[in-house]
């Protein structure tokens, strides 16, 4: 039998908030273990939780960034688990009364057709603490750090809409990119500042049913969510054509061995209103002012682009695809660099010499005021395109100026018409029979003859004066 996988998706995301949700102890992960604490965030018994106004901010701003409306009215509740990171038994989450509802993001479907996935609700909700498995002689131990309990998070919980492992990756890159351009959270799956669950099962192709599901977690890296995904599909595929019925269960995703193992059975624990934290009520205008500080967000940027600056829309969409990158861009752009040439470098050269020294924009020694220097001595035929990869590789690790590593490395173009000449009446006197065959009319001799002569000059020959004067030279 032919199946199809029904996937949605759970998205815990850290909020880039100051404090944490419910008292003022720094958020600032990974520092030192269990010294951003106090009795709130240590759950004693007795201390009362203080609600973050900025927390509030952020998550509000997340949501409109996923295209969410928000709740009038939102109210927390006791999510109840007995769990050792969770020593009070129950986490402060918005079950009844999340805070946004109804959210998208449009994706392009691996086939290239347009996707519309939906988003169920965004809720917020404290973290909890962080266990640490160690081994201590022979013995394993857990270890428990509260740096993070209490830090703000939001849930962002899809519609069962994803049908592939290319969706849900889809989705998680956009869902990253969205978030980033709000500047409430930097979304990294790597340090855990984004954790995503996915929940799997499969129906008969041409079904409507939603047939049992399957949990899997430990996935740390977009990935990872669609190799798990992908595994699951398969697992379950095995256990229906094998007569075995799905069971409802939650599983771990296995990085080593590609495979998911199974990790516990899955209940819904009690949800109960609390009493401590008094309801969210939000009016159109506190609702209006958050969202006038949405910044000009991807597709309105790409938009942009091609607009202003002129670029194709592939190029637009690339340039606007994280904001670090598009804020680059704009700089470069701005130092009356051609936009085009600008983008170019960007995507071809810049973002990939980044990807293999593991660096972020912004630790890049090559700011945009020094690539505007590399990219103008090209234009003024001060070196040659060549020439200008071999220093910008130079420049990645230096500080030096773009003009002091051309003037040490010899990287000046052969732009003087004497210099010039002499080589080029070498190499015509040395390949006489190439000459013979352009003016017997093949033409592709010409570039043969300029092949030799940047060879000679070891690609420092300036190329439009060098075929001006070739050209002067066969035809004389």
């Amino acid at each position: 039998m032919a199946y199809e996988a029904v996937i949605g998706l759970e998205i815990h995301v850290q909020l880039n908030c100051d404090t944490k949700m419910f008292c003022d102890c720094p958020n600032r992960p990974g520092d030192r273990p269990n010294i951003n604490t106090c009795p709130i965030c240590l759950w004693m018994p007795g201390a009362i939780p203080q609600f973050s106004r900025n927390a509030l901010e952020h998550a509000a701003l997340t949501a409109m960034a996923l295209n969410c409306t928000i709740q009038p009215e939102s109210a927390f509740d006791q999510k109840v688990y007995y769990y050792p990171d969770l020593p009070k038994g129950f986490q402060l989450s918005q079950h009844h009364k999340p805070l946004a509802r109804n959210g998208w993001l449009d994706i392009t479907g691996e086939d290239g057709s347009p996707r519309h996935l939906r988003i169920h609700h965004v809720h917020m909700e404290e973290d909890v603490a962080k266990l640490v498995h160690e081994t201590e002689g022979r013995t394993k131990i857990s270890l428990v750090d509260f740096n993070r309990a209490g830090s703000p998070l939001v849930e962002i919980v899809t519609e069962p809409d994803m049908r592939s492992a290319y969706d849900a990756m889809e989705f998680l890159r956009i869902l990253r990119r969205q978030i980033r351009y709000a500047g409430t959270a930097e979304c990294s799956m790597d340090s855990g500042t984004m954790r995503c669950d996915a929940n799997i099962s499969i129906r008969p192709v041409g079904s409507s049913e939603m047939n049992t599901k399957v949990e899997v977690k430990n996935m740390n890296s977009v990935r990872a969510v669609g190799s798990a995904i992908d595994h699951e599909i398969l697992r379950q595929t095995e256990e229906l054509d094998a007569g075995r019925p799905i069971v409802l269960h939650t599983r771990l995703w296995d990085p080593d061995k590609n495979i998911t193992t199974p990790m516990r059975g899955k209940f819904a624990g009690p949800c109960v209103p609390d009493p401590s934290v008094p309801a969210i009520v939000l009016t159109e205008e506190w609702v209006a002012n958050i969202g006038s500080q949405l910044p000009e967000m991807p597709a309105q940027k790409q938009a942009r682009f091609v607009s202003e600056y002129g670029l194709l829309d592939d190029e637009a969409a690339q340039m606007s695809a994280e904001l670090d990158v598009a804020e680059y861009f704009e700089a470069l752009a701005k130092q009356s660099i051609q936009p085009r040439t600008a983008a170019q470098w960007v995507a071809s050269r810049l973002i990939p010499a980044l990807r293999e020294k593991g660096q972020q924009m912004a630790e890049t020694t090559v700011t945009p005021e020094r690539l505007a220097t590399l990219l103008r001595m090209i234009e003024q035929d001060k070196i040659t395109a060549k020439a200008a990869r071999q220093v910008f590789d130079l420049m990645l690790d230096s500080d030096q100026s773009p003009e002091s590593i051309v003037e040490e490395h010899g990287f000046s173009q052969i732009g003087e018409s004497d210099e010039l000449a002499a080589m080029l009446d070498s190499v015509l006197a040395e390949h006489a029979d190439a000459v013979e065959n352009y003016r017997n009319g093949k033409t592709e001799a010409a570039g043969f003859l300029v092949g030799q002569v940047m060879r000679v000059s070891k690609g420092k020959a300036n190329p439009k004066l060098l075929r001006e004067m070739l050209e002067a030279r066969l035809a004389g």
